[in-house]
């Protein structure tokens, strides 16, 4: 009793950190990873090697981001998303996740490997995304699918808002 608790974050030296970065809890930031400014990393995050995300992103607790991934500015990521490199398991030849500007992925969403998620597109909780996912759409379900368009999203988010 009366220890204190030492909170353990792994941030590779190598790594690069723009401005107000925050990493929360027993987080990994991996070699050669560059990290725009106000981005948050929640707690056990792990964002491997040579990932490069933009700012003002958000990158919620438990998700997985692995090595040469691109996520953009202005992306939200959802607790524990799982975005793949390895689409033949376990091979040689890896390829990474894009995740272009201002798109949303939902909690527990899986990627595939060389996977672009779109500019402003939403990836709902729960979908599995085995295929490139066009601009401004909404996917969702097992495998995902396009249900509706970013601009129908946003206008119930905002009647949710309003509830």
């Amino acid at each position: 009793m009366g220890e204190k608790t030492k909170i353990v974050n792994f941030i590779s030296p190598e790594a690069k950190l723009g401005k107000n970065v925050r990493v929360w809890h027993f987080s990994y930031v991996g070699k050669g990873s560059e990290i725009g400014d106000d981005v948050k990393i929640g707690s056990l995050a792990h964002v491997d090697y040579d990932v490069k995300v933009g700012s003002g992103t958000m990158i919620e607790g438990s998700v997985y981001i692995p090595p040469m991934s691109r996520i953009g500015k202005g992306v939200f990521i959802g607790p524990a998303a799982v975005l793949t490199n390895d689409p033949y398991p376990p091979s040689k030849k890896m390829i990474g996740v894009t995740i272009e500007d201002g798109a949303v992925i939902g909690a527990r969403a899986v990627i595939k490997a060389g996977v672009t998620v779109g500019r402003r597109a939403v990836v709902a909780m729960g979908a599995v995304v085995t295929k490139d996912v066009p601009p401004e759409k909404v996917v969702m379900g097992v495998p995902a699918r396009v249900v509706y368009s970013r601009k129908e999203f946003d206008a119930k988010m905002k009647a949710w808002e309003r509830s």
